[in-house]
């Protein structure tokens, strides 16, 4: 099916431009002349990219990211901005934004591999390899946990850092359950505004707000029958928590503005890269949700502990990689294994995925050679030794994930919107972990 590609401007000649470039890429191209036309579309047209003026009358180009990717699908969003309101368009990338870019265009060649590049990332499994490919014992005790709470319709709730495969093992629980004909539904919590987030879990009725012109369906009631996997649960906010939690506990839920309790019937999956039982102690996570939460806990250990699963990885991911972008198969030589080796994987299998992605875009013959890489940056301290159980000795998740963002931190030169996305986060949660670990 052809992606298709929403144009927001109020300048008609510049939207006539964009979609004048963007006709020969074969996408289904919609236009809107301004913010709330372009909402209306949202709401009737499954749409995969937006591209956004900054600067509109009425609703602008900031309050829109929030508008589009608080949706049900939502959209990835591109801003377009003037070069004196670049600022704006990197509070835009705060808010969820996929990137931006500068009027008047550099070229329109650059216009399109943007597009491109956007695309490729959305249509992208959440892991190319498909299965959770691992030969560390700790990991395949884990999943063989997995798989006897998957059989079951208890709570699950998955921990790990960012990029170790969350959803991805929420989805091999589904499709190993007995609602594994249901939907799936993800939301990833630290995506959305704090004040849309109960519109987001549990619907609205038209009227209930400024804004809710039509009756909507919240991620509980489109979960009905199936599995509702929550990512990132530990950013909600307090009072959305006791929501949450009185919804789990009843099974029903009454959407925003409506006073008819509505039963749902789904299997909770929730997921954090946080320290719950720290955030309880803080008082920042409501224990009585924790424990409702915490039935079964699924721990997956970051890749630095399982190094060896690099020799199941990259092949695997290499294949897919190339099989994506439509390039010849490469080989990765041993010299090219060790220096693999050697990093501590700060960003776990979503890092080391790009990391290849882009080696091999930078390879032109048929070895990913170790100058194909690029800078990894060197490892302050080496590699977890496995104890004679296959266990490693561990830093506690807290000290981990600290560690993980100091390094990002010191690989993007101190770049905040490029170490969230090097980790896997949204900005918004790297700000909230910056004041959690007094990191300046």
């Amino acid at each position: 099916m052809r992606p298709t590609v929403l144009v927001v401007d109020d300048d008609e000649a510049f939207r006539a431009l964009l979609l004048d470039i963007l006709a020969r890429e074969g996408y289904r191209l919609l236009e809107a002349g301004s913010a709330e036309e372009g909402l209306d579309l949202l709401a009737r047209e499954p749409v995969d990219l937006v591209l956004t003026d900054q600067r509109m009358p009425g609703i602008d180009g900031i309050e829109f990211v929030r508008r589009a990717r608080a949706a049900a699908n939502p959209p990835a969003v591109v801003v377009m901005t003037a070069y004196g309101t670049i600022p704006q368009a990197v509070e835009a990338v705060r808010l969820g934004a996929a990137d931006y870019l500068t009027k008047p265009l550099e070229s329109p060649a650059a216009l399109r591999q943007l597009v491109r590049r956007i695309l490729g990332e959305r249509t992208r499994p959440a892991d190319e390899v498909g299965e959770f490919l691992t030969r560390d014992p700790a990991t395949l005790e884990m999943l063989a946990l997995a798989d006897r709470a998957a059989a079951t319709d208890t709570t699950v709730l998955i921990v790990g850092e960012s990029g170790t495969g969350k959803e991805l093992l929420a989805r091999r629980i589904h499709a190993r359950s007995p609602r594994r004909d249901g939907p799936f539904v993800a939301l990833n919590c630290a995506a959305i505004p704090e004040n849309l987030a109960e519109s987001e879990l549990f619907g609205h009725e038209k009227g209930a707000f400024t804004g809710a012109e039509r009756r909507r369906i919240g991620r509980f009631e489109q979960a009905d029958g199936g599995t509702l996997f929550l990512d990132e649960v530990g950013e909600l906010a307090e009072p959305l928590q006791a929501k949450l939690l009185r919804a789990l506990e009843e099974r029903t839920i009454e959407r925003v503005g409506g006073s008819q309790p509505i039963p749902v019937d789904i299997r909770l999956v929730a997921a954090t890269n946080r320290d719950l039982e720290a955030a309880v102690a803080e008082g920042t996570f409501r224990r009585d949700l924790y424990y409702r939460l915490d039935v079964v806990q699924l721990r997956i250990p970051p890749l630095r502990e399982r190094p060896a699963d690099l020799e199941l990885l990259v092949p695997k991911l290499v294949e897919a990689i190339s099989r994506r972008l439509g390039l010849d198969a490469r080989q990765v030589p041993e010299e090219t294994m060790a220096r693999l080796r050697l990093h501590r994987w700060p960003g776990n299998v979503r890092e080391l995925r790009n990391v290849l992605e882009r080696a091999l875009i930078a390879a032109p013959g048929p070895d990913i050679l170790p100058e194909h890489l690029p800078p990894l940056g060197d490892d302050p301290e080496p590699l977890p030794e496995p104890k004679a159980d296959g266990h490693a000795d561990t830093l506690s998740l807290e000290e981990r994930e600290k560690q993980a963002i100091l390094e990002a931190l010191q690989r993007t030169g101190g770049h905040r919107e490029k170490a969230a996305r090097l980790l896997g986060i949204s900005v918004r949660t790297l700000y909230n972990r910056l004041r959690q670990y007094g990191i300046r």
